[in-house]
Formats: structure tokens, C-alpha cells, sequence
């Protein structure tokens, strides 16, 4: 994908800029977006309040009396440049492998509930409709070729600590499917969902619209911060985390479940440097990297 020269700013009232790096979702674009929120951070702008990276694009919450809209815009544009004039685009982040039990029997029967009117497949489970529209053979293909590439989360949003995730393998590799046809009322927490071409890990019981792929033993949004991993923080993922799905079965999640509720839990994850050019250069061999820098974490 050919990204814009440049990205569209525009003003949202008084204290909102939104800078829209590319119509669609690549990793050019979000590497760009994660880029200048971090720049802006680093700057330590007097009156910014909130720095929004999301998929392609970015917003920017800011007080206008602390900080006029012409320096903002300026020095957003002079991120924005430096990080497309950057020889060497690499992002500090780490690697976490997350536990999933793929075809669960909760997420089924949620699925089951919300089939006429609200599905376009009214027969058949969620994840045999996933493999139909990607013209694989079964659902067993289709969670094959989920968990077997990592992820890079690409936004965290819509509630407390979902992320949004982004398969790293090329274009045409990429798996698709519609969402709903219309929403559903109820979603297990920490269901695995796949929309477009995004997966979402739904951190807390609500409404969904994506189609459920399995759940997952181990919290992603913890208020309470009782479990070693969200000591500095309640939400688990940050914006260029990279994640890797290992299937598990109804007894390992029950192990895990276990973990949980005695507090020991802990994910398995090492830092990484994530290389935008080497993930495009050749996306399968940079993901074997990362997988082994996984392997012996």
C-alpha cells in the first residue's frame, strides 16, 4: 500500500485535533500513528491531555488556554515529518502469548442466541461461517491460521482496555470476515472476536458485534490490579504490543482460570524491537524472530 504524503488535520470544537494518517488500515499507517504519539509525549507540550493513536489515525485532546491550535498543528506536523523521514522505523514494545480456547462452549452458546435476524448464517457456529467466507476448508483451518501468525495491537478503545489487533503477514494472506448484521446484546467477557480484518479482545461482559472465535482464562482489564502483570497500569495491552494466540483446552483453561483466582498468574512475554521494514522485507521469516524471541522468554 501506497500511504498519502501527508495526513488530514482536522479541528473536532476547541480541544480536539485529529490527524488521519490513511483511509485504511496498514502498518505504514500505524506505525506512523504510534510514532507521533509518542513524539508528542516526549515533546511534554504544555496543556495536551490525552494522546489517542488509533489504526490510521490519531487524536489529541488539548486545553486551548494552555495551548494555542497553531502550535499544536506545527508541532504535530514536525512529528509527523520526522517520523516519515526516519531511516530506521523500529518500535521499543514487547511480545505476549495469550492463552485461547478456540470453539468454547460459552461463546457458542452466546452465538446460538443470536442467530435470526442478527447473523448472516443462521446455521452453523460462528467460526464455520469465518472459514466459509475465507474459502477454507473448516473451522479447525480458520483457527489454524489465527493463532499460528502473531498480532500487532494496532488501537486500544470502544471499552476499558480492548484492543483492537492487526495480523502480521502480508495482504493477501490476511483473513475477513463481516461482522454482524446486527449487534448482539450480550458477549462473554474476554471473548475472541474477528471483524474485518481485526481481531478484538473483549475485556469485559456487553454488546458485540464481531464474530466469536473462542475465549480466553486470563484477565486483559484488571481495576483492581490484583495480578503481578498490571502492577503499573489496570489495562494489559498498549498500542505496538505484538501478541501470539496459543490454543489451549477446556483443562488448561480451567488450570489457568485457577491461576487467576489465587493471583500467581503470570503472561508469558519478553521486550522486542518491532521493525516496520524488516516485517515488510519478509513478513514470515521476521515473524519466525519474533515467535523465538517468545520461545525463550
Amino acid at each position: 500500500m501506497t500511504l498519502p504524503d501527508h495526513a488530514r488535520y482536522s479541528w473536532g470544537g476547541d480541544e480536539f485535533l485529529l490527524v488521519e494518517i490513511a483511509p485504511d488500515m496498514s502498518l505504514e499507517a500505524n506505525f506512523i500513528s504510534n510514532a507521533m504519539a509518542l513524539g508528542l509525549e516526549e515533546r511534554g507540550l504544555p496543556g495536551i491531555i490525552d494522546i489517542c493513536p488509533a489504526n490510521a489515525s490519531l487524536l489529541i485532546r488539548f486545553d486551548p488556554d494552555e495551548l494555542g491550535h497553531e502550535t499544536l498543528e506545527s508541532a504535530a506536523r514536525e512529528i509527523e515529518a520526522e517520523a516519515r523521514r526516519a531511516t530506521v522505523k523500529g518500535l521499543e514494545t514487547r511480545i505476549i502469548e495469550v492463552p485461547v480456547w478456540y470453539d468454547d462452549p460459552y461463546t457458542n452458546e452466546t452465538a446460538q442466541r443470536f442467530r435470526e435476524g442478527f447473523h448472516q448464517r443462521p446455521e452453523g457456529s460462528d467460526l464455520d461461517y469465518a472459514a466459509e467466507v475465507n474459502g477454507l476448508s473448516s473451522a479447525d483451518e480458520f483457527i489454524r491460521r489465527h493463532h499460528e501468525t502473531p498480532w500487532l495491537v494496532s488501537m486500544v478503545g470502544f471499552v476499558a482496555g480492548l484492543p483492537f489487533l492487526f495480523q502480521l503477514t502480508p495482504r493477501e494472506r490476511q483473513l475477513e470476515v463481516p461482522k454482524y448484521l446486527s449487534p448482539r446484546t450480550d458477549t462473554p467477557p474476554l471473548t475472541l472476536g474477528y471483524g474485518g480484518c481485526f481481531t478484538a479482545h473483549y475485556s469485559v461482559r456487553g454488546a458485540g458485534g464481531y464474530q466469536m472465535l473462542g475465549i480466553t482464562p486470563s484477565p486483559i482489564f484488571d481495576p483492581e490490579q490484583k495480578l503481578a502483570d498490571f502492577d503499573d497500569f489496570m489495562v494489559l495491552f498498549r498500542t505496538g504490543d505484538i501478541v501470539k494466540y496459543r490454543p489451549i483446552d477446556e483443562a488448561e483453561y480451567r488450570e489457568i482460570q485457577a491461576q487467576v483466582e489465587a493471583g500467581t498468574y503470570r503472561y508469558k512475554q519478553t521486550p522486542v524491537t518491532f521493525s516496520l521494514d524488516e516485517a515488510l522485507a519478509d513478513p514470515d521469516e521476521y515473524n519466525r524472530t519474533l515467535l523465538e524471541a517468545l520461545d525463550v522468554a
